[in-house]
């Protein structure tokens, strides 16, 4: 359920106590925003000083838009004298403030979620199935860093249920300060993987790092981790350092408390059986992949650890979708025939290529078609990158896939390593590989696009949906 606006999130006299700032006007204001862009009438936006933008000089524009005040660290001088303004030191401090005087006036119940992998889909999947139950807040989007987590705070409603919140990082000593503001409940890692490597020396590293996540948990609260990986016992014992009240595993494993039983993959959804801290449950989740399975495991441990209603959960995880980029599936009709398209043009590592692979390889052709995938290289992983990358042909080859158009310098090594009867197309960027992967579609085929963020391989897939005319998919 959604929550109805009964009082003003931020008023002016609140907003004023939780920053120890000076107040211009009287105003109320029904939520946050740290960018003109895309300021909602009734929204507070907070001028943040960035690396390549000053926010200060966005106040007027956001203004304009509707905003009903803005917290600045010093008066711009293109508004009005009697503009509503929140006068702080500094907007950063304000806005981590803000997010932790929300914190501290709501009677939620919290979950923290991090992981090299999963973290957007798996906390939109507990977003789901929370909301059957209560009144629940998210993080939107994947804002999950120093700003973003308290953003999201400093969103939430004050007659919450629930509140979900996503955390990542790509250094140490990241996640640690968001989850001591968040103060989880319940604190969820979903795996540990190769990814951000140029900036760790070891995967046990990265693992030490995404760790921090329990430093913040509430006294006696609870740590979700997956029992699967090998970097379990190290995991364990940092929650136990930090203080955890109750350790819980998910995964295949004899010994994982939120256990999966069976698993009947299909092309479109997953049905399983499982036993949740002793309770066994029959579900369907309605995105495809053993790692959606497998992270509906820790989802449900954690419905029953925030107390919340299981049934009304596993229901809620039946009419579940991928989100964009993170492996949303689309029935285009293109002029010469249907395919499917599997948007996963968000991010990559080399364990959620592999994922997406197998999702790939679990899908239906029809008549002629074909399995391609369409890769952007997998970035930040160091002098690892080129193996692999290379290391991605043998999974390419088991899952069956038909061909593979790529683009950049790592995935030109993965291309090099595949056979000939695999290798459609390679291309310096996503722009110079466009034209090769529309040239190369036809119906019946099921396409995946996927890369690192800042491979840019999003325009691939709007341009593959603008060919059945979805230019409102193409373009959301």
């Amino acid at each position: 359920m959604e929550a109805d606006v009964t009082e003003p999130l931020w008023t002016s006299a609140d907003a004023a106590a939780a920053t120890a700032g000076e107040v211009r006007g009287h105003w109320q204001a029904n939520g946050v925003s740290i960018d003109s862009r895309s300021v909602e009438p009734g929204d507070l936006f907070v001028a943040l000083a960035g690396p390549n933008f000053d926010g200060h000089q966005f106040v007027a524009a956001a203004l304009q838009a509707g905003a009903a005040a803005a917290v600045v660290s010093e008066r711009p001088t293109d508004v009005p004298d009697d503009a509503p303004l929140l006068l702080v030191g500094d907007t950063m401090v304000a806005l981590q403030a803000l997010g932790g005087a929300a914190r501290s006036r709501t009677p939620a119940r919290i979950a923290a979620i991090t992981g090299s992998v999963g973290k957007t889909g798996t906390k939109e999947a507990l977003r789901a199935a929370l909301k059957k139950d209560g009144v629940t807040h998210a993080s939107a989007g994947n804002l999950n860093n120093q700003w973003g987590a308290p953003l999201s705070l400093a969103r939430m409603p004050r007659d919450c249920a629930y509140g979900v919140f996503e955390l990542g990082m790509n250094h140490a000593g990241e996640i640690a300060p968001l989850s001591r503001l968040v103060r989880p409940h319940v604190a969820i890692i979903t795996a540990i993987a190769p990814a951000h490597l140029a900036f760790f020396d070891s995967v046990a590293q990265i693992a030490d790092a995404k760790a921090e996540i329990f430093v913040g948990l509430e006294p006696g609260g609870t740590a979700i981790i997956n029992r699967d990986s090998e970097h379990f016992e190290r995991l364990r014992s940092a929650a136990e350092r930090a203080g955890a009240g109750r350790v819980l595993s998910f995964g295949s494993h004899a010994e994982a408390d939120a256990r999966l039983l069976k698993l009947s993959a299909h092309a479109t959804c997953s049905c399983m059986t499982a036993e949740i801290d002793g309770v066994t449950v029959t579900y369907k989740i309605g995105t495809p992949g053993r790692h959606w399975a497998n992270n509906s495991l820790a989802v449900l441990a954690a419905v029953q650890a925030l107390g919340a209603d299981l049934g009304k959960a596993v229901l809620a995880l039946a009419s579940l979708t991928a989100p964009a980029g993170r492996g949303r599936r689309h029935r285009v009709r293109a002029p010469f025939g249907n395919f499917d398209l599997i948007d996963e043009a968000y991010n990559a590592s080399p364990a959620a290529m592999r994922a997406a692979f197998e999702v790939l390889g679990g899908s239906k052709t029809h008549g002629r078609g074909r399995r391609i995938a369409v890769l952007g290289d997998m970035l930040e992983l160091g002098d690892t990158a080129e193996t692999l990358h290379r290391e991605l042909a043998a999974d390419l080859q088991r899952e069956d896939i038909d061909l593979v158009l790529g683009c950049g310098p790592h995935t030109a090594a993965l291309m090099a390593a595949l056979p000939k009867r695999l290798r459609g197309a390679h291309a310096g960027d996503a722009d110079a590989l466009l034209p090769l992967v529309l040239a190369n579609v036809r119906g019946g085929d099921v396409v995946l696009v996927k890369g690192s963020l800042g491979m840019q391989m999003a325009p691939i897939v709007a341009a593959l949906l603008t060919l059945g005319g979805d230019a409102a998919a193409a373009n959301g």
